[in-house]
């Protein structure tokens, strides 16, 4: 994924899709709302993005890397490992002496 002056906001985009308090409207309208409201006014305002799609990728050993154009939002580890990083905003790398599988929750808004 080629870095933008965006690519800062995504995990914050993310943060404020995971805050939604009302439980009033559908999730995809909370969604549009909290997108639009974090890109209005910025300097580099795009379309805003109409939804997020999102699918788990599972390798065996320590990283699990996302397709082009996603992005790591989580990590899951195999033997109960639960200290992960994210490498480059595309991988997941389990930091644990021992790991049978790696897990990166990939995704993109659209």
């Amino acid at each position: 994924m080629k870095p933008t002056p965006c690519s800062p906001l995504i995990p914050i985009l993310l943060l404020l899709l995971m805050s939604a308090g009302r439980t009033q409207q559908s999730l995809d309208a909370i969604v549009d709302e909290k997108i639009k409201d974090a890109l209005q006014g910025l300097e580099c305002n795009p379309t805003p993005p109409t939804r997020i799609s999102c699918t788990s990728v599972t390798n065996s050993g320590k990283l699990s890397s996302c397709p082009p154009g996603t992005f790591v939002s989580s990590c899951a580890c195999g033997y109960g490992c639960g200290s992960w990083d994210i490498r480059r905003e595309t991988t997941c790398h389990c930091q644990c002496s021992v790991v049978d599988w790696t897990t990166a929750r990939c995704c993109q808004l659209i």
